[in-house]
């Protein structure tokens, strides 16, 4: 090869320039993270496999890394052995707004456009037919089971998910999919014990079952524990879309959150829960396609495909998905077995069983059976789409060229990158809207539940029947105090909330294990007392803050060790105060 200036192109198409020290003799030092020599699967651009290289830089040498120059003034051995692969570049990219802005066209941004104003005029649509709170908080029970489905894991998928799970296996491997598998036994768990008690009634929200079993004080703890929840995490949800739209369409984070949250209140305060559903089935098609067409396109642009994919792979155990060590506190050990099935069982039991969001669209069904369907077959889909999006880092993993990865390093930009750099125009675009209906769908589904608890669990504390005393004024109220939640999420993702994916998954796993142990003993001890189920909650609270706070417990622990607190308490102090006698009377 020709001595003098090279240019070194990666998989990548850009990545994020290394420092480069200068030692005391004037040599460079090259980060092992910047240019490093290892067989690779995936044949880096202007670099022949199977061949000797020797650079001998006596001059300024130009080492160019898709776009960024690596100027250096001094002598640059770099030698390559004779093996399948040659160099390629571990330096990962760093997720940018003026990059995102340079590579958006404007067939990108009409793409972006079109489908904001589309998915909002759709969802205003469902507003005709509301003469009540039924149709406004359960959309009127006519929804298929099938389109619940889609809505139940368009709701538990965030923006989050799409960036940061690929990035899980990018750097790690198939582990997580454990905590998936725990994902369906809770399912089946709210199946056999939750959903049975919640269609003996007609209920709006999960906590009216506090209040027929215990009175409206435990209903009131149970409802704002929700409601603190919620709040909270939805809006590291709506901090986390903000850098999105930024990034997208240059505008600031204010106007960026004031931006989405406002298309989103239009739809949810006029079509309700039915806008909500139907908009969270089209927004699932929408994210689902593109990141299947990201996973064809990686497949068409990696030379040899598949079989590349897996020799890339291979050598670092990226296909490994069971690992039945067990720790409490070992952070290389978050995902396991144990953890996954047991941690991630509880961890849906309270999410999907106790959370009005999700409990919300399960009293949507138009009967006990279709609700139990559409709440298993979520469970089906849920697999697949964590699956793909985990089989997608790996594909990224090799098209970076396999690089070397290293513990603590977010790697969350690697599928952003592959969006913004190597999607073509229009499907880039398309992908990015994907990534904003997510986002949507979290936003309108926890507006709707939020008014639907507010109204129903404190306004009308005395219960159903002052709900059908005056409809329209009780509707009106309802959609107002849509608007209230969505100025307070507004607010809300204005906040710096740090690493946004451990501070929405800690918010949830604090307060889940105590809602869930209420209700389990709820369904489980019959002679469960108000004072000792609230006893129950506060204790286990109590403790999983200290836990948080004070010892290094892996979080996936949180919800099983408060839940188990919780009802233990519970059960303690209800047997302590209550006299044998009473015991028939609490069934």
């Amino acid at each position: 090869m020709q001595r003098g200036k090279r240019t070194l192109e990666s998989g990548s198409q850009w990545i994020r320039r290394p420092a480069v020290p200068f030692a005391k003799d004037g040599s460079v030092r090259v980060e092992q993270n910047a240019v490093r020599l290892r067989p690779a699967t995936v044949k880096p651009y202007g670099i022949p496999h199977g061949t000797s290289l020797r650079f001998d830089l006596r001059s300024t040498a130009t080492l160019r890394c898709a776009g960024f120059a690596i100027v250096a003034s001094a002598a640059l051995h770099l030698r390559a052995t004779k093996t399948r692969g040659a160099l390629d570049a571990a330096c990962m990219p760093t997720y940018h707004r003026e990059t995102l802005n340079m590579r958006l066209t404007s067939l990108d941004l009409a793409v972006i456009v079109a489908y904001l104003a589309g998915i909002t005029l759709f969802g205003m649509a469902f507003r005709r037919g509301q003469s009540t709170v039924r149709d406004y908080f359960l959309g009127g029970r006519t929804a298929p089971w099938w389109a619940l489905a889609f809505s139940i894991v368009a709701t538990e998928t965030s923006t989050l998910t799409i960036v940061g799970t690929p990035a899980l296996a990018f750097a790690g491997n198939l582990t997580f999919l454990q905590f998936v598998f725990g994902y369906l036994v809770g399912r089946v768990l709210i199946v056999l014990l939750f959903l049975p008690h919640y269609f003996r009634g007609e209920f709006y929200t999960a906590y009216q079952l506090m209040e027929r079993r215990f009175g409206a004080k435990v209903k009131a703890v149970a409802a704002s524990t929700f409601l603190v929840t919620r709040v909270l995490a939805e809006g590291v949800r709506v901090a986390a879309i903000a850098l999105v739209v930024t990034a997208a369409l240059g505008t600031g984070q204010r106007t960026s959150i004031l931006l989405i949250m406002s298309l989103v209140l239009i739809y949810t305060f006029e079509g309700g829960m039915k806008a909500v559903i139907w908009t969270d089935v089209v927004q699932f098609i929408l994210y689902f396609s593109g990141s299947l067409a990201a996973f064809f396109l990686l497949l068409h642009r990696i030379p040899g495909g598949w079989e590349s994919i897996v020799q890339a792979a291979a050598p670092s155990h990226k296909f490994r998905i069971l690992d039945f060590s067990f720790s409490l506190t070992n952070p290389d050990k978050l995902y396991t077995f144990w953890s996954g099935v047991i941690g991630g069982a509880l961890f849906t039991m309270g999410s999907h069983g106790t959370d009005q969001t999700i409990v919300q669209r399960l009293l949507a069904a138009k009967s006990e059976r279709e609700s139990k369907l559409a709440l298993l077959a979520s469970g089906v889909v849920i697999l697949l789409q964590f699956a793909l999006f985990l089989v997608l880092g790996i594909m990224l993993y090799a098209w970076h060229g396999a690089p070397a990865v290293f513990a603590g390093r977010s790697y969350d930009s690697v599928f952003p990158d592959f969006i913004v750099t190597a999607m073509p125009a229009g499907a880039r675009g398309l992908m990015i809207a994907a990534i904003l209906a997510v986002a949507m769908s979290n936003a309108s589904g926890s507006l709707n539940s939020l008014a639907a608890s507010s109204v129903i669990d404190f306004q009308h504390i005395r219960g159903l029947r002052d709900l059908e005393e005056n409809p329209e004024r009780l509707l009106r109220r309802s959609r107002w105090m849509t608007v209230v939640w969505g100025i307070a999420l507004v607010v809300l993702g204005t906040v710096r909330w740090g690493p946004m994916l451990e501070a929405g998954l800690t918010i949830a796993a604090i307060t889940l294990g105590s809602l869930l142990g209420l209700f389990l003993l709820t369904f489980l001890f019959p002679r469960a007392t108000a004072p000792g189920v609230l006893a129950g909650m506060f204790v286990g609270l109590a403790v999983i803050l200290y836990v948080h706070f004070r010892t290094p417990l892996l979080w996936t622990w949180y919800v099983p060790l408060s839940s188990a607190i919780t009802f233990l308490a519970g059960v303690f102090v209800s047997l302590a105060i209550q006299p044998p006698t009473t015991a028939s009377e609490t069934r």
